[in-house]
């Protein structure tokens, strides 16, 4: 069963903050490392060397400023 995304937006890494909607994938536009909080109160998890163009098929709360450092990212809905 493939995902179908219903909107984006783009996502400012921040330490402290959850994602404004939760992501049902990130969309990685810049090659680099992606720090995320799966679920809520949970654990960062690091996805070294994304490359660009990719969709990481992970739900996000949030993404950590620490250890990211791919840019050009986007929540997908």
């Amino acid at each position: 069963m493939s995902m179908v995304a219903t909107g984006a937006y783009a996502v400012t890494p921040n330490d402290s903050t959850d994602l404004s909607q939760l992501a049902r994938a990130l969309y990685v536009g810049g090659a680099g490392n992606v720090a995320l909080v799966p679920n809520r109160g949970g654990t960062a998890v690091t996805f070294l060397n994304v490359p660009s163009g990719t969709i990481l098929p992970v739900q996000a709360f949030r993404v950590m400023a620490t250890s990211t450092t791919a840019t050009s990212i986007l929540a997908l809905l």
